[in-house]
């Protein structure tokens, strides 16, 4: 025989091997399935529906392939051709969830480290944190501004940031338009107008509306001299913020030589979770602390909650006024802001560590008698001294996971999934 037939005649005899193997495991798949139907699963669709037990009480009938959706009577699964299975209220499951029990023992739960805690009813009044940057109060500034042109003939603080007393020179200037007007009223107040009154009032107001300093307009009226320079002072007490002149410039009316920030009050400006902003309102106590002054609380007010959210950090402003009658708060530094809660009414809190959030729901790992453990889905409200409100889910008295629940969480995930798989009627 030649070398090609031999050839052909070996890949003829492979492919009939694959055909027999093909065939054989066939007729098995077929006769499986014949005895799988005999033993039961080629039922009608009436009878393969299972009877609830009598004695037992049944909440509700679910498909386990979609064990969220409940169902008021037995039947067929609209999604599965596979009967609806019952859940009975004695059933050693979370009826509220759908979740299976977990069981594990003593010796596991040392190893894994759990830790209970309980669900406690209380009323406790949640206290807000926010962080904040000190800053100077806006409504309390000053600034100095000459209301006619003239030029600074001695600057007396000379850089910006300086500390200042209320009525503390800040630079002698001279302004022509103040001589003349201080002129006019020294000659109106030493000749024939002299008693009339109305005139002369009316002339001492034109000073004021120039802006001519009041100690100039007092040394005319005593010494009947006009002075020989003009002194501008501070308005208030705090730091010269901002100096607009330099010794021997020029100015023109509306220049601003100086802007004078008061350090008593200081505001704080901080920022609140979007979840606890409404929480806070005006005329609310606020205790301030600060890493500069360890151990020290300084005592503030809201002034206001800022209209307006920050869209990347998705906090609301809130201002607060904070006494500062040392000056030892600083603008720009960083301070924490407590706002204690007013009255609370009375309801359920857990320990927070023991709630997990996964972003679809918030779930706690309930202890069960016997070592079981099982999942409950809860609501949550605000936090408070390391405890969360529940809203829904759980009741007073219950044993509640603290550590180690993410791997009970998995855990039930598992059986869940399991006992999903494995129920009557699944499909292969």
């Amino acid at each position: 025989m030649s070398h090609s037939n031999m050839h052909w005649t070996r890949q003829l005899a492979s492919l009939l091997v694959v055909l027999i193997a093909g065939l054989a495991l066939g007729v098995g798949w077929s006769k499986w399935r014949a005895g799988h139907h005999a033993a039961g699963g080629g039922a009608s669709p009436a009878s393969a529906v299972p009877a609830a037990n009598p004695e037992r009480r049944v909440l509700y009938w679910h498909d386990p392939m979609r064990p969220e959706l409940r169902f008021d009577k037995p039947g067929k699964s609209p999604f599965m051709d596979m009967p609806l299975q019952p859940v009975y209220a004695d059933d050693n499951a979370n009826a509220a969830s759908g979740e299976p029990d977990v069981h594990v023992s003593t010796a596991a739960q040392q190893q894994l480290g759990i830790r209970l805690g309980r669900v406690e009813r209380a009323a406790i009044s949640p206290v807000v944190n926010a962080v904040g940057i000190v800053a100077y109060d806006d409504a309390a500034q000053a600034i100095v501004q000459p209301r006619v042109d003239g030029y600074v003939t001695r600057l007396i603080i000379r850089t910006a940031l300086e500390h200042v007393r209320r009525g503390q020179v800040l630079a002698e200037v001279d302004a022509p338009a103040w001589r003349e007007a201080l002129g006019e009223y020294l000659a109106l107040s030493a000749g024939s107008f002299a008693g009339n009154s109305a005139l002369r009032a009316a002339l001492r107001q034109r000073l004021v509306v120039l802006g001519v300093p009041n100690a100039a307009i007092l040394q005319v009226e005593q010494s009947r001299t006009p002075p020989a320079r003009f002194e501008l002072t501070a308005p208030v007490a705090g730091v010269v913020t901002e100096l607009g002149l330099r010794e021997g410039a020029a100015f023109t009316a509306g220049t601003v030589l100086a802007r004078i920030n008061r350090i008593d009050p200081v505001w704080v400006d901080g920022q609140l979770p979007e979840s606890q902003a409404r929480a806070v309102a005006a005329g609310q106590r606020v205790h301030i602390s600060t890493i500069a002054y360890p151990g020290q609380v300084f005592t503030g007010k809201v002034l206001r909650v800022l209209p307006a959210l920050d869209p990347v950090t998705r906090t609301i402003g809130v201002r607060v006024a904070v006494d500062n009658a040392g000056g030892r708060l600083s603008p720009g530094m960083y301070v924490e802001a407590a706002f204690p809660g007013r009255a609370a009414r009375p309801q359920l809190w857990v320990p927070s560590e023991a709630v997990i959030t996964t972003g679809e729901r918030s779930v706690v790992i309930v202890a069960r008698d016997g070592g079981g453990f099982a999942v409950a889905n809860v609501t949550t409200g605000v936090e408070a001294d390391g405890k969360t409100a529940i809203l829904s889910g759980l009741t007073a008295g219950q044993s509640v996971v603290r550590s180690g629940q993410f791997l009970i969480d998995s855990e039930a995930n598992l059986e869940s999934a399991f006992n999903r798989l494995a129920a009557p009627g699944a499909s292969p």
